[in-house]
């Protein structure tokens, strides 16, 4: 407004031709004020951005890409015909081919001829038959489920979510001890939930093995009340699982300690082959009078990865305080995402509840463990060929889905730039990607980057 003041100002000043009509005097002023702001304009793009205010969004910066799914997107764009990918933890069969179990296969037939199958909404709680099963499944079928706050989730990850929301509300220190190292997602989880994480040690990189004395030392310091996370079996990354009489050990301190336990379960029937030998930790736990939480998934042990089928449960003192604990859960879950999904868990449930198909699952499961072990064995076989002096047994002796190599960083690097091996800086293999095919390559590349260097990272 102060420029058109300005310039009229000006242009009558300036203006002498006396024969002219005051209006058309005016008609000219503002017509040559027009041109002159149009070709402001033209010329100026600042002009533009002045009188344009930006979004906030202009000013997000750009977030840290995932480390693993950023790794399997480069393995994607890579063109060599020898790379490997042994980063993604997800079965993959003798060809390396994503596996549907035929169990899951079967049950999916049955489901789709019955009628009471459908598509509509699951209770905020989820489906209550599927999580009756998936319960038993990991607290042993004579678990009595009156006193068991239990909710379906979405996989793992949501049930770690919900978890960390309910004890950032409700439990008296807000800080959960988590093994170092630990799953990667952990910590991003119960940060964003409100607690305050801390580590623990677990893996010793001078022995490739587990620190026990240092994890009971660290949960020892811990303050009474604090949550300690527990991976139930199969430890990520670190394959390192404690004994039976080291379980015992654990949860004598956590006892005395009063500290709130927390397992999180991804692996059942991938550590050992037989899921009820893999639900020990658990089991024992609760024998112990623990009144433990629990994050279950059948992302892996079932191969429904997609599916996003879990559960999240909290063993309770009664009935009246399982359903206070289910009511305040299901107050987080409304907001966060209402409902879980049916598809996944009415696949778990078919198969639970049908003998024919269970008794073929856990043959299944056995077979993808089995199968995963015998590339252990045979990884370590071939790194002795290809000319390797390492002590590789922590290879074998390790369980589950992944090899915690020992390798550096850099040596990583390497792995992926020289050889095309896409893996986790840390020196995670996951097994379930090696196979006859590839392990001879693997294991010579292996080889190449650690030949006259330390794989303990000390």
């Amino acid at each position: 407004v102060e420029v058109i003041i300005v310039c009229l100002q000006v242009e009558s000043t300036n203006y002498h031709p006396t024969n002219i009509h005051p209006s058309s005097k005016v008609s000219y002023i503002l017509m040559k004020f027009t041109f002159l702001s149009l070709l402001f304009l033209a010329t100026s793009s600042s002009a533009f951005s002045m009188t344009t205010p930006k979004s906030f969004l202009a000013e997000i910066p750009m977030g840290a890409p995932d480390a693993i799914l950023g790794i399997a997107e480069n393995f994607k764009a890579c063109t060599d015909p020898n790379k490997v990918n042994v980063c993604v933890g997800a079965y993959r069969d003798e060809n390396g081919k994503p596996w549907i179990l035929p169990s899951v296969r079967e049950a999916e037939k049955l489901m789709m001829d019955d009628a009471a199958e459908t598509k509509e909404y699951a209770s905020i709680a989820g489906d209550a038959a599927y999580v009756a099963e998936a319960v038993k499944f990991a607290y042993g079928q004579d678990m009595d489920l009156s006193s068991l706050a239990a909710v379906q989730s979405l996989s793992g990850t949501g049930a770690c979510r919900i978890g960390g929301n309910f004890l950032a509300k409700f439990a008296p220190v807000k800080k959960i001890y988590i093994p170092d190292p630990t799953w990667g997602n952990h910590i991003a989880i119960f940060e964003e939930a409100g607690l305050e994480v801390v580590r623990y040690r677990y893996y010793s990189r001078a022995t490739n093995g587990l620190d026990l004395d240092g994890m009971l030392e660290d949960i020892k310091a811990a303050p009474e009340g604090a949550v300690v996370l527990l991976h139930a079996c199969a430890h990520n990354p670190t394959g390192c699982d404690p004994t039976q009489e080291q379980w015992k050990t654990i949860s004598k301190l956590c006892k005395e300690k009063n500290l709130q336990v927390f397992f999180d379960s991804a692996y059942q029937g991938f550590a050992s082959g037989d899921a009820e030998k893999d639900a020990f930790a658990l089991r024992y736990f609760v024998e112990e009078g623990h009144n433990v939480m629990l994050a279950q998934s059948f992302a892996k042990n079932f191969g429904l990865y997609g599916e996003r089928c879990g559960t999240l449960s909290f063993l309770t003192d009664s009935p009246e305080e399982k359903d206070r604990v289910l009511s305040q859960v299901k107050r987080i879950i409304r907001p966060m995402y209402s409902s879980p999904p049916v598809h996944g868990s009415s696949i778990v449930r078919t198969v639970l509840t049908n003998e024919e198909l269970t008794k073929q699952y856990y043959e299944e499961c056995s077979f993808m463990a089995n199968r995963i072990g015998s590339m252990r064995t045979l990884l370590a076989e071939k790194l002795k060929e290809a000319g390797s002096t390492h002590d590789w047994s922590h290879i074998t002796s390790q369980i589950g889905m992944f090899a915690f190599t020992g390798m550096s960083s850099d040596m990583c690097d390497e792995l992926t730039e020289k050889h095309y091996i896409f893996l986790t800086r840390d020196g995670r293999i996951s097994l379930a990607g090696i196979n006859d095919n590839n392990v001879e390559y693997i294991a010579k590349a292996v080889h190449a980057v650690t030949d006259g260097k330390s794989i303990t990272n000390k």
